[in-house]
């Protein structure tokens, strides 16, 4: 069996829409390393899109998961519930910023979480409006397509999309967007498109992920604060890539010392198994009647074993301090490598292990180079590297190693980096 035929047979059985960044087909992986039916090694810089911040098959959480198997797989948590759903929900409340009581409700996937964020923020407040902003990702439903501010590959075509759905730039000072800009933006909707007292909810991630891995500034997060207690309008923070020890902190909302009125969760929560969830302030979630929200698979036995074992290997292992110590090793060496092309290295930048090299042409940061994005993967592929891109531009590589990663895998991984820039620079 190699990839080139599995790969051919995945072209005429499954849609090209859902792509596929590397044609390498796993065989096993164990904590940030890769192998393919081929028998090649790859280093993953990528852990399944933050998915597995506690390495792939942590020993703790596959036990968890074949015990809970052994047991039972599936009741539907709405049918006839059981413990471990209670002691999740118990758990991810507590860890959830701020001292208002918490409720919370479970998914399958990030995208249903923001879905019923906003059914719950609009059932609490009575009114329609939401606002996103420029270059976030909240899903590819029909609503989240709405919430994102990217258009290829996730909206194009896929229109009409629902309406009281309004768009502010993300602040980003790399590229000219000011706190101050972002603000003003937000009193231009109150102006020209929507009054604040039609507005349900504000929706931000404080990293935007697909959007570029920019960092909402503290200031910006304090000031929609404001903003919305002054207007009656909820504060949802999307933390689905950005929770779970990944930036640092439990959650990167945590950064602004504010307390989100609702939250989005997902990716890492499990270590890999598919389980979201919403939490909110109690009153809040509380609006909405008996059965009003929830779904067949919503809160999954399997998903909620994997969650209480995640959240145990966060705390055995350190893994908040783990992930600031991973952001200052490799951010280290991204700016030896900018130093050595700072006509190709734009910026570096991170929040914990969530870091981020943008590549710009001929050291103008109003040049995206997304070919040398491109073509930076396919060479760090052959290289045993596995990266991923994001950013509204395609210009940006993100890196998101399993926060269980070794110094010797990450200055490993670093040196296969800086091979395949050189080869192609």
């Amino acid at each position: 069996m190699s990839n080139q035929s599995l790969h051919d047979r995945r072209a005429q059985a499954m849609a090209q829409g859902q792509g596929a960044l590397h044609p390498v087909y796993v065989d096993k992986a164990l904590n940030a390393e890769i192998w393919d039916v081929e028998g090649n090694r790859f280093i993953d810089f990528g852990a399944g899109i933050a998915v597995n911040n506690t390495g792939h098959n942590h020993p703790k959480i596959r036990a968890a998961v074949q015990a809970q198997v052994q047991r039972f797989s599936h009741t539907c948590l709405m049918v006839t519930p059981y413990e471990s759903a209670v002691d999740l929900s118990e758990k991810l409340n507590a860890a959830a910023p701020g001292d208002t009581p918490k409720k919370s409700i479970f998914v399958t996937t990030g995208a249903e979480a923001v879905e019923n964020c906003v059914k719950i923020a609009r059932s609490y407040t009575g009114r329609p409006g939401i606002i996103a902003f420029n270059g976030g990702f909240h899903g590819r439903t029909n609503m989240t397509m709405g919430l994102t501010g990217k258009v290829k590959p996730y909206k194009a075509g896929f229109g009409p999309f629902p309406g009281e759905i309004f768009h502010a730039p993300y602040p980003n000072a790399y590229h000219g967007i000011s706190m101050a800009d972002s603000l003003a933006a937000l009193d231009d909707l109150f102006t020209c498109d929507i009054e604040p007292n039609r507005v349900a909810a504000i929706i931000i991630e404080p990293v935007q992920g697909e959007g570029g891995f920019y960092a909402a500034p503290t200031a910006f997060m304090q000031a929609l604060r404001t903003l919305c207690d002054q207007h009656g309008i909820l504060l949802i923070a999307d933390e689905i890539q950005t929770g779970f020890a990944r930036t640092g902190r439990m959650f990167a909302t945590e950064y602004a010392g504010i307390e989100p009125d609702l939250m989005t969760m997902a990716k890492g929560i499990a270590g890999g198994f598919p389980i979201a969830a919403v939490v909110g302030k109690a009153e809040i979630m509380d609006q909405p009647g008996p059965g009003a929200l929830g779904g067949t698979y919503g809160g999954s036995p399997i998903g909620c074993a994997a969650g209480l074992a995640v959240l145990d290997v966060i705390k055995e292992d350190n893994l908040i301090e783990r992930a600031v110590a991973i952001g200052e090793r490799m951010t280290g060496r991204l700016k030896q490598l900018q130093s050595r092309f700072p006509q190709r290295i734009g910026e570096v930048r991170n929040l914990g292990a969530m870091i981020a090299m943008e590549l710009i042409v001929d050291g103008d940061a109003s040049k995206p180079d997304a070919e040398l994005t491109k073509a930076l993967i396919g060479e760090a592929r052959q290289h045993g590297l596995i990266l991923l891109s994001c950013g509204i531009r395609g210009n940006v590589i993100r890196f998101l190693p399993a926060l269980t990663i070794s110094d010797e895998l990450i200055d490993e991984g670093m040196d296969r980096l800086d091979e395949a820039f050189a080869a192609l620079s």
